[in-house]
């Protein structure tokens, strides 16, 4: 019988930067974002905090950002569309329309989900404490509908030095209208 501990030890050490879990169904950003955009709760303008039950989330999510968004999944490393994307706008959650991250904030850190060194504005996410996976990290999620969105790292590029790996199936993008027009931005 083969010795199992360097297998082990591979997979323990492939979800290691952002946690790692598999998702059960697979759905393009495409499809996500227009039933997104359909509910009654997806909002770019609204900012009230959101309080649905679990089974509301449930009815209203597709099943991959569901996972994401309400369990605290994770997507596959490099499997995300927004991962090397480089289109000019802003990105918003997939759940209920909160503005989260400038595109000028975007910048590859090679670790295989999008990244982010600051958020819109300092409401749009929420940090808790996580201590899964026997680590201690920074869960951020939604500060309107507290979605799960990844966590952030103190290993970011100027000017914050932080890096937000962020789950490219929570996100949702609006491309900037014209090429003189600033990105989207929040209420501050």
């Amino acid at each position: 019988m083969t010795n199992p501990f360097p297998y082990l030890l591979l997979f323990a050490l492939s979800g290691v930067s952002c946690g790692y879990s598999q998702p059960k169904s697979r759905q393009t950003p495409a499809t996500m974002e227009s039933k997104s955009k359909k509910q009654d709760v997806f909002s770019r303008t609204d900012s009230s905090k959101l309080n649905l039950s679990d089974a509301e989330w449930k009815a209203r999510l597709s099943p991959e950002v569901y996972y994401i968004a309400r369990m605290k999944g994770t997507e596959r490393p490099w499997t995300s569309r927004f991962e090397k994307f480089d289109e000019k706008g802003t990105y918003f959650c997939a759940a209920c329309g909160q503005a989260l991250f400038r595109s000028d904030t975007k910048f590859d850190s090679g670790c295989g989900w999008p990244s982010f060194y600051e958020p819109v504005t300092k409401t749009s996410i929420v940090y808790l404490e996580d201590k899964s996976h026997g680590m201690i990290r920074t869960e951020v999620q939604c500060g309107r509908c507290e979605a799960h969105l990844g966590h952030v790292f103190e290993d970011g590029p100027p000017p914050t030095g932080l890096r937000y790996c962020i789950n490219g199936v929570i996100l949702d993008f609006e491309k900037a209208r014209e090429a003189g027009e600033r990105y989207t931005r929040a209420k501050q």
